[in-house]
């Protein structure tokens, strides 16, 4: 059967997240409904990071199979029209080896978070990023950040419902800038925890605040306590940017696995 990679962009805003469910819509359910309306196939569309509801994607990659080959230009013209009105648009498609998943074949993954930093409400941006109505330190941000690069057990910013085997994760990024009113947060590994990008924002805006120090990220941290995180920054303002397929060695405790 040939297999199908496909990169795709969506607003997470009117989705209970990636994964199909038996209710509510979801982005998955989406691109199998498209799918099955192009060609008559019921074809499992596998992504390589289960966003939960309300996180959007520049850059989410996924694949499936089907019994015909089709001309994979052919493929994400039909599914863009099948995909109409909801917002979800397939960027590119191409044909894959039949080895490639799009999951466990990821080498690294790249979110952003996006927090608007002022008095004034969103009017344009809104549900696509965190409004936080006073100013935050993103110089104090960007330095707590360094506390939770590299290999660490990440128990304090997991969900308490994450299935990931281990807590361990090696972040290899944590980059906080300011552009202009806005404060963002780039965030890469090769994998994350289900609510790790999330619960680490909340707990950097605690440091931009003045409310928490570097001191009490590091603690917090060390902690492994899902009660010593701070609240976990909601869904709007968070990316999934970019997944990136290469030579990358394998990692027992890390596998290619994404639930942010």
């Amino acid at each position: 059967m040939p297999r199908y990679k496909i990169l795709i962009e969506y607003d997470g805003t009117p989705f209970n997240g990636w994964q199909r469910q038996a209710q509510g819509s979801s982005v998955q359910g989406a691109l199998e409904d498209a799918l099955m309306k192009f060609c008559g196939e019921a074809a499992g569309v596998r992504g390589a990071g289960r966003t939960d509801a309300g996180v959007h994607a520049f850059g989410q990659v996924a694949h499936f199979d089907l019994e015909k080959t089709w001309d994979p230009f052919r493929i994400r013209e039909a599914l863009n029209f099948h995909l109409k009105p909801a917002p979800v648009v397939v960027v590119a498609c191409e044909a894959a080896e039949p080895t490639f998943d799009a999951r466990h074949s990821a080498t690294a993954r790249h979110y952003r978070y996006r927090i608007l930093s002022r008095r004034a409400p969103p009017a344009l941006e809104r549900n696509r990023v965190w409004w936080v109505p006073v100013s935050l330190d993103a110089d104090a941000m960007a330095a707590a950040a360094n506390e939770l690069i590299g290999k660490h057990d990440f128990t304090t910013f997991r969900a308490a419902q994450c299935q990931a085997k281990s807590p361990l994760r090696t972040l290899d990024r944590l980059d906080v800038m300011r552009w202009g009113e806005e404060i963002v947060v780039e965030a890469s590994a090769r994998s994350f925890l289900h609510n790790q990008v999330r619960s680490m924002v909340g707990s950097l805006k605690l440091v931009g605040e003045g409310k928490w120090h570097r001191r009490d990220l590091a603690a917090a941290l060390a902690a492994k306590d899902r009660a010593a995180c701070g609240a976990v920054a909601p869904a709007a303002g968070l990316y999934l940017v970019r997944v990136d397929y290469g030579a990358a060695p394998a990692i027992a405790d890390e596998v290619a696995d994404d639930d942010d």
